[in-house]
């Protein structure tokens, strides 16, 4: 910003003055150069995802030679990745562009997205360890890189916020809010993880699991995932007494995971209960992220009144 520089003025919910200069998609891109030499795997994996959460514009990945093993992990990144795109590419280097335009991104339409794929995950994974569906099984499993990318994509946009840029929700949404939102987010992640491991297992059973049983594992999963339902929007709506529902079942869905795991025992086949004591496990887990989500829930509803 120079003098003569036009400006937009934006409030803000703490009463604050937002001032930024206009014609910002004008300022140079930043970029960030990245040396790969010598860097494979997981380590550029972490490398790369690391660059994106910095929130740059351009990453420009150099090496003397980019591997053919190198250029492959970049390329599924990217398409892991919202937004990223290759739009160069050489022996010893590779331009990527992030084509995402920020203002068309809001956080919290993105976590309830989260919060919808997530929960359609562990609808399905139930049903398809039910019918014995493995193709069902195989749709969830696909669908948590989904989940990964839109958490990935949240990390980036809070970021985003702390540095002072804004987001087409910022005028209605406190840095308070975008922190519990991107706490819910990290749950809503795990919880996605635990359906995907759920689906895995589904995948694999070749024998009907025992009616009874199935009985106890339905209403087990459907009780964590009106927690995390429950939870949601009590999040949304700043609702204190909604969210507190939601921690006191924890006591209660723990007892009924403690009666599913003792009924696995009267199994014959060891593979069965060990697949199925992973089933357990997750389905409690996932109550606990729903209890997570409440406490985050409170929390901001405080902040939000202290902040009025």
């Amino acid at each position: 910003m120079t003098t003569g520089s036009q400006v937009t003025l934006q409030p803000q919910q703490d009463g604050t003055l937002n001032i930024a200069a206009e014609g910002s998609s004008r300022n140079p891109k930043k970029k960030n150069i990245i040396d790969v030499n010598a860097c494979f795997g997981d380590e550029l994996v972490r490398l790369l995802i690391a660059a994106y959460l910095s929130g740059p514009d351009m990453i420009e990945i150099r090496a003397n030679r980019i591997q053919a093993e190198q250029k492959k992990i970049i390329r599924n990144i990217c398409y892991k990745l919202i937004g990223p795109e290759i739009i160069e590419e050489t022996a010893n280097s590779v331009l990527i562009q992030d084509l995402l335009n920020p203002n068309e991104v809001s956080i919290k339409k993105s976590v309830r997205r989260m919060f919808l794929i997530s929960n359609s995950m562990l609808k399905d994974a139930m049903q398809a360890l039910k019918t014995q569906d493995h193709d069902l099984a195989l749709d969830v499993i696909e669908r948590d890189d989904e989940v990964d990318r839109l958490f990935l994509l949240i990390s980036k946009q809070f970021r985003t916020v702390l540095r002072g840029s804004r987001l087409p929700d910022t005028s209605e949404t406190t840095i308070d809010e975008y922190h519990d939102l991107r706490l819910s987010a990290s749950s809503l992640e795990r919880i996605a993880d635990h359906a995907f491991k759920i689906a895995k297992i589904a995948a694999t059973l070749d024998s009907p699991i025992p009616a009874d049983t199935m009985a106890l594992i339905e209403s087990s999963s459907t009780t964590s995932r009106d927690m995390v339902e429950d939870a949601i929007d009590a999040l949304y709506n700043q609702n204190t007494d909604l969210a507190n529902q939601v921690i006191s079942k924890v006591d209660g869905t723990k007892a009924r995971i403690n009666e599913l795991n003792a009924s696995l025992l009267d199994l014959d086949s060891p593979e069965a209960i060990v697949a199925l004591g992973t089933v357990a496990d997750s389905i409690d887990r996932i109550g606990e992220y729903g209890a997570n989500i409440a406490e985050f829930a409170i929390n901001l509803s405080m902040a939000i009144v202290q902040s009025k």
